[in-house]
């Protein structure tokens, strides 16, 4: 009797487990991603429209069938730009049962990278730290766009080829801004170039201390590891001193925004963009372009923020579309594996292919760059690839 009955038993938890999905959900159950964006922090500029277009693209997507007929369950919340919510958050949803997640900043990346590796979560995010693509360190983390370390040293790459020798980095004093300063003074001392860098000061109104140190320096080349808005400070008042550098802004201060805020001082700024913006029409926008117009909006106005959101989405959706198409469970493991085998993956234009292996979760190497012209960016380069290994 009391076998029988642990055997009843045993049968009841395995039907349980079978009901709640338990060792693999239902074949057409939603597939559950979680999510945090800063629509309310220090970063809500930029934050805001990549955050959109990754909830977005979810939209468009469950509209138009979802994975193999299976929905999208997308939950996220605003974070605030606070590394203390984003773990509260990530550890809520992942006991939610999430297989994959979308997350935002370095500093929340970076201190989320062994939970993620422990929990074998599949994460994407808009930081493009290179300490992120380490496999041994952060064997769950994807990047998707070119990291900060191979922007500076294509923008150094250019710059050398231009014959400058002196180059100053005006950084944000944070790990997002210090990222790829150490790659960027490896590069100038291997190449004869004179370097150096400082932190901008947060909540500066005045950069004009900072850029008199630049200016003694005799600084040719001023490369900006920052977002919009003190950028375009920066820009004000290098106008306002007369000077003669060429500013080049890598990817966070290279939008809109630094056109709308900084004006006049805006012409002539060259960016270092894995993204193109929504003003230079490449066939990978379509989709997104016809959504944003069925909500009565343009995408031109949304921004490249928005569509790198929208593809960072995308390219998470390929791998989980992969595992589905495999006949495999969705889980994190499963969906690493199938992103592990994308390659020369096509985003229609928005950035170069992306290409992850088994060693390698460097997604490109590559970037166009761009010039301020008459107060739109505009292609002034093809493909880029940077010298990093």
């Amino acid at each position: 009797m009391k076998r029988l009955a642990l055997l009843t038993l045993l049968l009841m938890v395995l039907v349980a487990a079978t009901a709640c999905g338990g060792g693999g959900a239902s074949k057409d159950a939603p597939i559950k991603i979680g999510g945090i964006f800063d629509f309310s922090g220090p970063t809500s500029g930029p934050g805001t429209p990549y955050g959109l277009g990754v909830q977005d693209f979810v939209k468009w997507k469950n509209a138009n069938g979802g994975i193999d007929g299976r929905q999208i369950d997308f939950i996220s919340q605003d974070y605030g730009y606070k590394v203390p919510n984003a773990e509260q958050l990530y550890s809520q949803y992942v006991g939610e049962g999430i297989v994959a997640f979308q997350g935002w900043g370095t500093g929340d990346t970076e201190a989320l990278r062994g939970k993620i590796a422990d929990d074998k979560i599949p994460f994407m995010s808009a930081s493009y730290s290179i300490n992120l693509a380490s496999i041994k360190d952060a064997p769950y983390n994807f990047l998707i766009g070119t990291s900060y370390s191979d922007q500076m040293v294509i923008a150094l790459q250019w710059i050398k080829d231009q014959g400058g020798t002196k180059v100053a980095v005006l950084h944000h004093d944070s790990p997002f801004g210090k990222s790829p300063v150490p790659d960027g003074e490896d590069f100038a001392n291997a190449n004869g170039m004179e370097f150096m860098a400082i932190a901008m000061p947060g909540g500066a109104t005045d950069l004009t201390p900072e850029l008199s140190q630049v200016e003694a320096f005799g600084a040719q080349y001023i490369i900006v590891q920052n977002v919009a808005s003190p950028a375009a400070l920066a820009l004000r008042n290098a106008s306002d001193l007369g000077m003669d550098a060429q500013f080049i802004c890598l990817n966070w201060c290279a939008d809109e925004s630094l056109v709308e805020l900084a004006g006049d001082a805006a012409e002539g700024v060259i960016g270092t963009l894995p993204f193109t913006p929504p003003s230079v029409d490449v066939p990978g926008d379509d989709d997104a372009r016809k959504f944003a117009e069925s909500k009565g909006e343009d995408l031109n106005k949304l921004g490249l923020h928005y569509t790198q959101g929208w593809v960072t989405m995308k390219v998470m959706v390929a791998g989980i579309e992969k595992v589905v198409k495999d006949g495999k469970d969705v889980t994190g493991e499963n969906i690493r594996a199938a992103l592990e085998t994308i390659s020369n993956y096509d985003t229609g234009g928005i950035t170069a292919p992306l290409t992850f292996t088994p060693t390698d979760h460097r997604g490109n190497k590559a970037l166009k760059l761009f010039k301020v012209d008459g107060g739109q960016w505009q292609q002034m380069s093809d493909y880029i690839e940077s010298s990093i290994k």
